[in-house]
């Protein structure tokens, strides 16, 4: 009886070390594999407040109003480095205009991201998620993945993996209630 309790009482140390060491974050994250919208019924968003880089704060419910596309990404992600350029681009457009990008990096190394920042010279707020909260809030399963949130709060589209320029546009074209997918350009 005993040899067969100190392996299980083994197996269960090792688990409770794991779970300590990631900070409870999941171990079967990662890049996303399939790409595309993923349909979903509207859902207020999770509120939650992101200390950017450069040490300002950010709190979602201050951009009510607003169209706001939060952005799960990692500076180690080949995806996310693929998209980086468009998001740039299109964050630039709409500048004018009530939208707002943030991207949340996760599961990185804090150089790593700012490195990501500077290398695609991203202007738009961007903070780590260190401890994952946010992305398991948001129910996040891998990276790159994308939250379009209208104006009253509500996750309105999410896309998972790159996202190109058009389809952005298209997607705050239509959230912002233009017609003309050129309109913004």
């Amino acid at each position: 009886m005993l040899g067969a309790a100190v392996p299980v009482i083994a197996l269960l140390a090792l688990l409770t070390w794991a779970v300590v060491q990631s900070g409870g974050n999941p171990g079967s994250l990662g890049v996303n594999q399939e790409f595309g919208q993923v349909q979903l019924s509207p859902q207020a968003a999770k509120e939650f407040s992101l200390t950017t880089l450069d040490g300002d704060t950010i709190d979602l419910g201050s951009l009510r109003g607003k169209v706001v596309m939060v952005d799960f990404w990692a500076s180690w992600c080949a995806p996310c480095r693929f998209e980086a350029p468009d998001l740039v681009e299109v964050y630039l457009e709409y500048a004018d205009r009530d939208v707002e990008f943030i991207g949340v990096d996760i599961w990185d190394q804090r150089q790593g991201a700012i490195d990501h920042i500077e290398r695609y010279q991203i202007t738009y707020p961007n903070g780590v998620d260190d401890k994952g909260a946010i992305a398991i809030s948001y129910g996040v399963r891998g990276i790159p993945e994308k939250f379009f949130i209208g104006r009253d709060g509500m996750i309105v589209k999410k896309f998972v993996g790159p996202v190109d320029a058009d389809t952005l546009r298209r997607t705050l074209n239509e959230l912002l209630g233009l017609e003309d997918p050129v309109s913004a350009r």
